[in-house]
């Protein structure tokens, strides 16, 4: 790195105007490079592995099979680029606190970089560095033609008020624009931990402010609302991604084997870790699609019913009153939220933070299958546990892609300047019309509205979403499979394997400027 954090006390300092004084406080941020909290400490050993050491601990494993040359492989491996700002602002009376943001460029060999913007105190450079490198490699996996970002502001948003929380978020941005690390062409971050369509509206608002006249504004960030450009979809795109992720991989005769598990959905029983924007999306995917959810884990608790549960009325219940107690009679409520990890299922799906599973509990692990929702949930002694005693694990790099990928549908949306199916809708209507007139003309029988409906009906941009993520993640799953096979390891290791294999195809074939 070219530049040392230092540790910082908080201190406090008066500031004085030239029409008054007043002992104003200034609270300083206190810096630093560890993640280390207890929720992502307790199932880990101290000898275990960081989360950015996790993350690069499974790329050299890749790369050393991967047969791209050496040079590549440390350009690739790098952080090109990070920005650490700090600025103040005004929270009451007077009492100035210095907020503390990041963001980070991991690789640039296709523009514009993209990557989620989070709100939380566990922020620091490891992190944003960590999920930077994990997103290039993620956008590879799945096609999407982007580099790899990262960004966080260190602090609670359940601390500040909404309009607080504006001028935080816009000074950052503004910090942004300043120093070039936003931009339709350059960067494009997305929502994350503790942000959503409300914080993007207020980004792509301010990147607008500062760069009048740009006629592609509105791409300068995904997740917006739809009213200011988002697309439909993409709340609920890496829930839906995960869903179609397993669903794949249950379909493989190799995973059906390995796990004794069927092929069907309908047939297992699933608990999910998390139950924020991917978790209660994943989990009603699942529970649609006639799977039973026997378990969900937050963050202050956790809840499991072998008899099932209804994770609408459960969401409502826990948004309610913030537990999950009450909820039922029969239902098993620990005060203990990560042993929910460890109750008896079929398919687990840690959607919630990294490093949830470790050494200390990875052998009491029921489940078969290991879905990664969440970002780095498996350390890497645990991952090889895990497979060891015949468990599939799907990665995280695959399996929570479909948030990237459908960021990418509506960054296109923007450019475009128009609607998915605006264009076409009508006219595939009107074709499937004449060709049901030809059907009932040659059958001798008229359908009814509902059947002429559903036949007729053309794709509208939801449809449209929706079919393009399924065929991602099929795609992304099948190629994943098949370098499984061919190379002899297992799911991570094959999909590093060819995220190391695209990315490495671009930096060669443009020659990569100033490196020989």
């Amino acid at each position: 790195m070219p530049f040392i954090l230092k540790q910082l006390s908080i201190v406090t300092r008066p500031l004085t105007t030239t029409t008054r004084s007043l002992n104003r406080a200034i609270i300083l941020p206190t810096l630093g490079r560890s993640l280390t909290t207890a929720a992502t400490q307790i199932a880990c050993n101290d000898d275990e592995p960081s989360f950015l050491q996790s993350v690069e601990k499974y790329y050299d494993h890749a790369a050393k099979l991967s047969d791209i040359q050496s040079h590549t492989l440390a350009h690739l491996r790098a952080v090109d680029g990070v920005l650490r700002v700090t600025f103040p602002i005004e929270v009451e009376n007077g009492k100035y606190e210095v907020i503390e943001g990041y963001r980070a460029q991991h690789s640039r060999h296709r523009l514009p970089v993209k990557g989620g913007i989070r709100f939380s105190e566990e922020v620091d450079l490891q992190e944003v560095e960590a999920l930077a490198s994990l997103m290039t490699y993620k956008c590879a996996v799945v096609d999407v033609p982007f580099g790899g970002a990262k960004g966080g502001i260190k602090i609670d948003p359940k601390k500040y008020t909404a309009e607080q929380l504006e001028r935080i978020t816009r000074r950052y941005t503004m910090e942004l624009c300043q120093k070039k690390f936003i931009g339709p062409g350059l960067d494009v971050p997305a929502p994350d931990v503790g942000t959503g369509p409300r914080e993007m509206a207020w980004i792509m608002d301010t990147y607008a402010q500062f760069n009048v006249g740009d006629v592609n504004a509105a791409g300068c960030v995904t997740g917006k609302p739809l009213s200011l450009g988002g697309v439909r979809g993409r709340n609920e795109a890496t829930g839906l991604g995960v869903y179609y992720g397993v669903r794949e991989f249950l379909s493989y005769p190799e995973v059906q084997k390995k796990t004794g598990l069927s092929g069907k959905i309908a047939d297992n029983r699933v608990i999910v870790q998390g139950f924020g924007n991917v978790g209660y999306h994943a989990a009603k995917f699942f529970e649609e699609n006639g799977a039973k959810i026997v378990g969900v884990g937050e963050r202050n608790c956790s809840i499991y019913d072998p008899q099932g549960l209804n994770v609408e009325d459960l969401f409502k219940h826990y948004r309610s009153n913030q537990t999950f107690r009450g909820y039922s009679n029969t239902a098993q409520v620990s005060e203990e939220p990560s042993k929910i990890l460890e109750a008896d299922c079929d398919i687990l799906i840690p959607a919630a933070l990294e490093r949830q599973i470790g050494l200390r509990n990875v052998d009491k692990i029921k489940a078969k299958i290991i879905g990664e929702g969440a970002n780095g949930p498996v350390t890497p002694d645990a991952h090889q546990a895990l497979e060891k005693s015949g468990k599939v694990v799907i990665p995280d790099l695959l399996l929570n892609a479909g948030g990237v990928t459908v960021s990418y549908f509506e960054w296109l949306k923007n450019l475009s300047h128009v609607r998915f199916g605006r264009m076409n809708k009508k006219w595939d209507e009107r074709a499937r019309s004449k060709v049901v007139a030809l059907v009932e003309e040659n059958a001798g029988r008229v359908l009814t509205e509902a059947e002429r409906k559903a036949i007729v009906h053309g794709a509208e941009e939801a449809d449209l979403v929706y079919s393009g993520l399924e065929d991602t993640m099929i795609q992304a799953c099948q190629e994943t499979r098949q370098t499984a096979e061919l190379k002899k390891v297992d799911f991570r290791t094959a999909a590093y394997i060819n995220a190391i294999q695209k990315i490495a195809a671009v930096y060669e074939g443009s020659g990569m400027l100033f490196m020989h």
